[in-house]
């Protein structure tokens, strides 16, 4: 991966992988919420749905702004226990599958990268692309989010006040704690607008 590539260059990739024409769904989970947000923006009328989950418009966690000054310093986020990686994104019960394949990714994942991303949600603001978002809003939001507080949630529906809230037992890696609960929530909101 490469660690330069940041959030106007994921969001000109994602484009780029978007249908020509006809009605959009868009999901943005976790760090790739504002690309979602970012790209709903830009469908203006094509946008059908907008699902958020987990997810934020702008840094979750403004108390810790200061840290990007200091990423470079700080120790490797690979030498973090996988017990607490592990239990900050999938939660107690996560499968014995879930774990490996959480611990593969992480691998294989460049220290340079995880630093990069950690700076660029520390800095991200898609509050004026959110506020122009046209189509339903869902969000998603984890009981037991240990990563993105609620607040990121009640701050999306005060830009967006006809989103959709529903929360969902899980730990912060929801779509893979919890995927047929969420599948039915995202089906049933979907569901409801045709």
């Amino acid at each position: 991966m490469d660690a330069s590539a940041d959030y106007d260059t994921l969001t000109r990739l994602a484009a780029g992988a978007l249908p020509a024409d006809g009605p959009v769904v868009l999901v943005g989970e976790s760090f790739s919420g504002p690309i979602a947000i970012r790209l709903a923006a830009a469908l203006e009328r094509r946008l059908k749905a907008l699902v958020l989950c987990c997810s934020f418009a702008r840094n979750p966690r403004p108390g810790l702004a200061w840290l990007a000054r200091a990423i470079d310093w700080l120790p490797s986020p690979g030498v973090l226990p996988s017990k607490v990686t592990e239990h900050a994104l999938l939660g107690s019960r996560a499968s014995a599958e879930s774990r490996r394949l959480l611990a593969e990714a992480l691998a294989r994942l460049p220290d340079a990268v995880m630093r990069a991303r950690l700076r660029m949600v520390l800095g991200v603001d898609t509050t004026r692309e959110l506020a122009a978002v046209h189509g339903a809003v869902l969000y998603l939001q984890a009981t037991q989010d240990r990563i993105v507080p609620p607040g990121a949630a009640t701050h999306i529906q005060r830009l967006q006040p006809r989103t959709v809230v529903i929360h969902l037992a899980g730990p912060h890696g929801l779509l893979q704690a919890a995927p047929a609960a969420s599948a039915a929530a995202m089906t049933s909101f979907l569901a409801q607008l045709t």
